[in-house]
């Protein structure tokens, strides 16, 4: 029997870590997905068993090359980019791989804003909300005023997408799409590190940056998208935060668009990209379960859903509003909202002028991750009906 040929994608998440062998045709052949048991740091913060993802990670590798079903051409990776990984000088991962969502000490916020201004012009100039040690740069900061030891011993910083490249091939990079999303590190207009970053000597951490080492998953979700239309087009990515993305606008963040929580973010090609955000998805949720309750009756429900989903338009339109340009012609929703007629209503009814379109493509970014490589591993022209795509608004 002939080997069938495939590239293996690692598609780390957050909570879900998963792999998939694409075929020629980007059909997923083999799919494997795992939920690690979550490890604490040294205050009892949870944090994710890096060590368990390496083994995991290689275990699988071997597995499948003995394989004989396959043949695996190439592996590319796409990941959640906001945790660092740190290396020491022998190369080996240091734990814990802490958590973003842990908790940013006030005293540690204050000294750096005493050293580099408020940081709000910070923000600015690096395209980057205020998130605390959601924005990977503080991540790198805080380890070096709080724990001078540790610090020390870190040889390498890698964001996670990049230590996956790291775990397969050795090699040791950064990548423009994890340096250039919500970090806090790149200056968006000069195209470099910031002042600030190179002043507390934290670039000498982040090895030079490649092309094409493992990707940030937002990049990467994008890709198909972007291989598959030419006319500009703005994503809106629907789930417990609506994402409002925008791959053509690439005009410097202003105060009022940060303000409205958008950021820009670097593409594949080293483009800003702008990008807008409201935490719609989770409202909703909460919601619903309130009117279930108040609402036993199916006519007084509806009724007043569509009054909640009004509300929720409204916000959603005005994220959306932030990264739109007049040249955008069509709008693609994906995820939850892409299912609920009150909310396609409310788009087009806040655009008729644009082409509003409900979207699907199973696992965008690990196919994200494949696409972006497809030369070096596919015989076969490049794939532009990767997207089912249904014209809402006709």
């Amino acid at each position: 029997m002939q080997s069938i040929p495939v590239i293996l994608i690692f598609d780390i998440g957050k909570t879900n870590k998963k792999l998939f062998l694409f075929n020629g045709s980007y059909q997923i052949v083999y799919e494997n997905s795992i939920q690690f048991d979550e490890l604490m740091d040294e205050d009892g913060f949870p944090c994710d068993d890096i060590i368990a993802i390496t083994e995991w990670i290689k275990n699988n590798i071997v597995e499948l090359q003995s394989n004989k079903q396959y043949d695996i051409k190439a592996i590319h990776y796409s990941g959640y980019g906001a945790s660092l990984v740190y290396l020491d000088q022998e190369g080996k991962a240091i734990e814990p791989i802490y958590n973003y969502l842990k908790p940013f000490k006030a005293s540690t916020k204050n000294l750096f804003e005493t050293n580099y201004g408020p940081i709000e012009q910070i923000c600015l100039e690096t395209a980057s909300p205020d998130l605390e040690n959601l924005n990977s740069g503080l991540q790198l900061y805080r380890i070096k005023i709080e724990h001078p030891e540790l610090y020390g011993n870190i040889k390498w910083a890698l964001h996670l997408p990049q230590y996956l490249h790291y775990v397969v091939t050795g090699e040791i990079c950064s990548d423009i799409t994890s340096v250039g999303c919500h970090t806090l590190l790149w200056n968006f207009k000069e195209n470099k590190y910031h002042n600030w970053v190179v002043e507390e000597g934290l670039d000498k951490k982040f090895p030079p940056i490649k092309e094409n080492v493992g990707l940030h998953d937002s990049s990467s979700a994008l890709i198909p998208y972007l291989s598959a239309f030419n006319e500009e087009f703005v994503l809106i990515s629907t789930g417990t935060w609506c994402i409002s993305l925008n791959p053509f606008n690439h005009s410097i963040l202003t105060k009022e668009e940060l303000k409205g929580d958008t950021l820009c973010f670097k593409s594949i090609a080293g483009i800003s990209v702008k990008a807008s955000r409201v935490f719609i998805g989770k409202e909703h949720e909460v919601e619903v379960k309130k009117l279930s309750a108040l609402y036993p009756n199916k006519i007084d429900f509806d009724k007043a859903y569509e009054q909640f989903m009004e509300e929720i338009v409204n916000k959603q339109v005005q994220s959306t509003n932030l990264i739109l340009q007049s040249s955008t012609k069509k709008v693609f929703v994906d995820g939850g909202f892409s299912k609920n007629e009150y909310y396609l209503k409310g788009l087009a009814k806040a655009y008729p002028e644009l082409e509003i379109y409900t979207s699907t493509i199973p696992q965008a970014s690990a196919i994200g991750a494949a696409l972006v490589i497809h030369e070096s591993w596919n015989p076969n022209p490049k794939p532009t009906n990767l997207i089912e795509l249904r014209r809402y608004n006709d």
